[in-house]
């Protein structure tokens, strides 16, 4: 019997007192907007509900159809473009080491499928001021070649972009620093280079002679372009291809910096498919 005569006296606090709180903290413009809400929901019944429902589930495959009719011209299939993936050797000695690492980089790209195609461009002998990139004007009669790089980087039919740089004192070349921070112009152009994938290779004179740091310096950057940065597979550090140059200039020697490279390859031409949807 307590217990019901305690029930009751609180449902009778509750029923109370709430609405008077509601009523105090809820401003008439509240009040209105509940108002207003409550008639909406009340001009919608379930019918009403489910037509709306059908109506715009067709609108939307409507679109979708026209969308597709658009891409694909009347009895004919929309065939894929294919992806290109770039070397860009930054070594000032022309056909050396870095240029023949990459070059089996691009070759195993190019397996992936035929839809691959690949190209190696040497920055040997290019003249590439990186105080450029700071704003300063070129010097009377000093050549720049960086110029002529950009719409190949900028192409939207580059898929992939593989920078490969010999190591000097633990760190990329000048030319290579150059042309990164040359690459400014394509940051400015509305990130151009964004989404596109990257992959770094780097040569050393010995095994363990500064590669990953070196990749990592170049990925840093390239991660600034928002670039979409891989690396190779296990067992090995996954971070990118770290090649030995060994005693000579016959890079291939190196098997274990061979497989890397043709990892990292692979790599960014499968990703770079995957992003353009090939």
């Amino acid at each position: 019997m307590y217990s019901s005569y305690i029930s009751v006296n609180v449902g009778l606090i509750i029923v109370g007192v709430i609405p008077t709180i509601c009523k105090s903290a809820c401003s008439a413009k509240n009040r209105r907007l509940f108002q207003w809400k409550g008639t909406l929901m009340e001009s919608v019944t379930r019918r009403n509900f489910v037509k709306t429902s059908v109506a715009a589930g067709a609108a939307a495959v409507a679109v979708t159809a026209a969308g597709i009719a658009a891409q694909d011209a009347p009895g004919e299939i929309r065939k894929a473009k294919n992806v290109k993936i770039i070397g860009i050797s930054c070594s000032p000695r022309k056909g050396k080491t870095t240029a023949a690492s990459l070059l089996v980089c691009l070759e195993a790209a190019k397996k992936v499928s035929p839809r691959i195609e690949v190209e190696l461009v040497e920055l040997a002998g290019m003249k590439i001021d990186g105080s450029l990139a700071a704003g300063l004007p070129l010097e009377p009669g000093q050549k720049d070649d960086f110029a002529k790089l950009v719409p190949k980087l900028a192409d939207p039919e580059v898929g992939g972009i593989v920078i490969g740089t010999p190591v000097y004192f633990s760190g990329m070349t000048s030319l290579c620093k150059a042309f990164l921070d040359r690459c400014i112009t394509l940051w400015q152009d509305n990130l151009k280079l964004s989404n596109k994938v990257a992959g770094v290779l780097a040569v050393g004179g010995s095994r363990n002679g500064g590669q990953e740091l070196t990749i990592q310096s170049v990925q840093a950057v390239l991660l600034c372009q928002e670039m979409i940065v891989v690396g190779t597979s296990g067992p090995a550090p996954r971070i990118g291809a770290t090649v030995w140059s060994g005693d000579g200039d016959d890079v291939t020697k190196d098997e274990f910096g061979m497989t890397k490279a043709r990892d990292l390859g692979r790599r960014v031409a499968e990703i770079a498919l995957r992003v353009k949807g090939v």
